[in-house]
């Protein structure tokens, strides 16, 4: 991953590892995005990460790209539009007609037919040229080829299993709820769902469309799946991660019976998790709850015997969407408690971006969520689905089954002191100490509060390590607790599993606000992860062992809470498990972490483009914005109520020589003392939109602005 053309940011992998910084000299042609192999030349600091060199590339992810194509002296060349790519290419004079053509109505996509070799060019051809300003759907093929994501394997031809129906529970009776959040008909189908008042608290059923019964892991299918690996929103318009035969297959639809994998989970009032079972099973859905609902729900007046208009198909429903907003709201308390991240941002209201203005239904696997809207049925939905996942992690965890984990690092401590001391300059009540920075929690509830607060949320969000899937270590601990368990000098298996709850369970770990890794398994219309670890999670319930032979007629639930104190043989078979094992080695792995990046790189394109496109019509005129973010060549500014960013850069300051505080995040000039600061409200003109490279170039309206009452510095400034 290419930063500037000085130095070079290589990831350290996929297990959420240091990165390496590369410097230009030492790429040895690799461009943003290879996999390659990396010399360390120098250890890692506290506040330096490691620097090292290229040796080698073992594979290339760049196959054709964006470019302008320019008549350079005798030669045609092809320039990239991705700043992160730092060489040209070669074209033929066959190409030559593509430099004619005026400048910022169309750009090329270029195609590599050889990358560089030693003192050799990279050489390609011009493909197609692509319009730029050919509406939204131009704007969607420009972003997906700029993805390398604009040819998609078709899928192959396939039949699909029918799924058992030997130990399926029959819950058609069930009047379960459809959740539908977002707008777009091709949107993949969301889990159901099912809630009623149970013992102070409420029992609460998630179903999950059944796509891996239907799959035969490793056919041709199966790795078509893994190529695709995520649905892909492109703001009205989707590409699916299933094919059309199996998306329709699996899908629920009112009044129909469908095959469905459940969670029951019972939850006290306070949102606690009193007991849960994993099952198969069959249901038929009574109606499909929408945003139009549940704001109606929402807006109703107490002990009113009107419906509302918006209830009136699903009347006989409101009892059980009071349960389910009650529901929500006790385990959103209860991960507040346990301290989970939450991020005040208003978002975008463009038009264009369609089911992009909605939260994602699973929260995009971040390791911190938006406040709850209790009207927003994908807001609902997040919430149930993180405890659902939760609770995957740690059945499995008791059981010893190897699945796919969704994790992320610790927050680097100098960048949350970075964001505290912001957050002190802009007056938050927030005390620092001598033990180091404090947590991510405890800065984003300090902030909540604070008229800043969404610049604020913007820093912490920055400051928040991306997650990303790992293999889980379970399979080694079921394999220990086994040995264990023959050996009467050691601990029981239920002494031992409620040792590893006690040690596991939701704790806050070293100052992170995150709880436990999570398991993804409801959503496998959205992530092949998902699929898997429901591939996982079917095996276990109709292929694991139940007793210990079949001599014995008592049976247990491998479903069931606590079920693995009950347990002492092997659940599964040596042959079941190696399939489980060849579903999640490293290399799928590392797939399925490449596609989750490329995809919320896709979508941070998709929202950048649309906020620059909505910013053309703004060019020449004074709009009222926010700052956003101060640094030493300028401060950027967001404008409501698009959202849209663009930057003042320090050299159209040409009223004052201005210095850069980075500590109180400012700039103030020197003679004059006008300060600009993160927070600060601005009036600012629109000069220039480049929609491509999602860069806006604003320059401030002269007016009266804050004049700082510090002494005149003595050093020019403070980097």
């Amino acid at each position: 991953n290419a930063e500037g053309k000085d130095v070079v940011v290589i990831g350290g992998g996929d297990d959420g590892g240091d990165d390496v910084y590369i410097r230009d000299h030492q790429l040895n042609h690799a461009w943003n995005g290879d996999r390659v192999l990396v010399r360390i030349t120098r250890e890692g600091g506290r506040r330096r990460s490691p620097e090292g060199g290229v040796q080698c590339i073992l594979e290339r992810s760049t196959t054709s790209l964006l470019a302008s194509v320019e008549k350079q002296d005798d030669r045609v060349v092809a320039i990239p539009l991705d700043d992160r790519l730092l060489a040209s290419i070669e074209l033929s004079e066959d190409d030559a007609s593509h430099a004619d053509k005026p400048l910022g109505m169309a750009v090329a996509e270029v195609v590599l037919d050889r990358y560089p070799v030693a003192q050799f060019p990279a050489q390609g051809h011009v493909a197609r040229s692509l319009p730029l300003d050919g509406g939204s759907e131009a704007d969607r093929e420009l972003l997906l080829t700029k993805a390398n994501l604009h040819q998609r394997q078709s899928p192959p031809r396939a039949s699909f299993k029918s799924p058992s129906t030997k130990k399926r529970e029959d819950l058609t009776a069930q009047p379960t709820l459809i959740i539908r959040g977002w707008n777009a008909d091709d949107a993949p189908a969301l889990p159901a769902v099912h809630v009623i008042p149970h013992d102070g608290g409420t029992r609460l059923w998630i179903h999950a469309p059944a796509v891996a019964e239907r799959l035969s892991p490793g056919n041709s299918f199966d790795q078509w799946l893994l190529s695709q690996s995520e649905s892909l929103c492109l703001g009205g318009h989707w590409l699916p991660l299933l094919s059309p035969a199996l998306a329709k297959a699996s899908a629920f639809s009112v009044g129909e019976d469908q095959d469905a994998v459940s969670l029951r989970l019972d939850i006290g009032p306070d949102g606690e998790w009193r007991d849960w079972e994993f099952c198969l099973s069959r249901i038929r859905p009574v109606a499909e709850v929408n945003s139009d609902a549940l704001q109606a729900l929402e807006s109703r007046k107490p002990k009113s015997r009107a419906v509302p208009a918006g209830l009136k198909p699903i009347k006989d429903q409101i009892g059980q969407l009071e349960t389910l907003m009650f529901c929500a709201r006790s385990l959103h308390d209860a991960e507040q408690s346990q301290g989970r991240i939450e991020l005040n941002l208003t978002r975008s209201q463009a038009e264009d971006l369609g089911d992009l203005n909605q939260v994602s239904p699973d929260g995009d696997g971040q390791n911190w969520s938006l406040p709850l809207n209790i009207s927003c049925p994908n807001s609902i939905l997040s919430v149930l689905l993180r405890h659902a996942h939760r609770v995957w992690e740690e059945h499995s965890r008791e059981l010893g089954l190897p699945v796919i984990l969704l994790d992320a690092p610790a927050a680097d401590e100098s960048t949350l002191n970075d964001v505290a001391k912001s957050a002190v300059a802009l007056e938050v009540a927030l005390e620092l100490d001598e033990d180091g920075a404090p947590s991510p929690s405890e800065l984003a509830l300090a902030v909540s509060n604070s008229d800043s607060s969404h610049v604020l949320n913007l820093q912490l969000k920055q400051a928040l390590p991306d997650s990303f899937y790992r293999i889980s270590d379970n399979l080694k601990d079921r394999d220990d607790k086994l040995e264990s368990s023959e050996d009467p000098a050691v601990s029981s298996p239920s002494d031992q599993v409620e040792a590893d709850d006690q040690k596991n369970s939701g704790s806050i770990v070293s100052g992170q606000s995150e709880l436990n890794p999570i398991a993804p398994w409801c959503c496998p219309t959205l992530h092949q992860a998902d699929v898997i670890n429901q591939q996982v999670l079917c095996m276990l319930l109709n292929e694991g062992k139940d007793r210990p032979t079949v001599r014995h007629k008592t049976k247990v639930k491998l479903g069931e809470k606590g079920v693995a104190a009950s347990v002492s043989w092997p659940i599964l078979t040596t042959s079941q498990e190696q399939k489980i094992i060849d579903m999640i080695r490293e290399r799928t792995l590392q797939r399925l972490n490449a596609r989750r990046r490329q995809a919320e790189e896709l979508k941070k394109d998709v929202l950048a483009m649309t906020k620059a496109r909505s910013a053309e019509p703004m060019i020449d005129q004074q709009k009222t914005g926010t700052i956003s973010g101060v640094q030493s060549y300028g401060f950027f500014v967001e404008i409501a109520p698009s959202m849209v960013e663009g930057l003042v850069h320090v050299s159209s300051l040409n009223d004052d020589w201005y210095e850069y505080r980075s500590r109180q995040n400012r700039l103030v000039g020197r003679r004059s003392r006008r300060v600009y600061q993160l927070g600060d409200s601005v009036e600012v003109k629109v000069l220039k939109v480049d929609v491509l490279r999602n860069q806006i170039d604003l320059e401030v309206v002269p007016s009266s602005s804050p004049v700082s009452d510090e002494p005149l510095p003595v050093a020019l400034s403070e980097e």
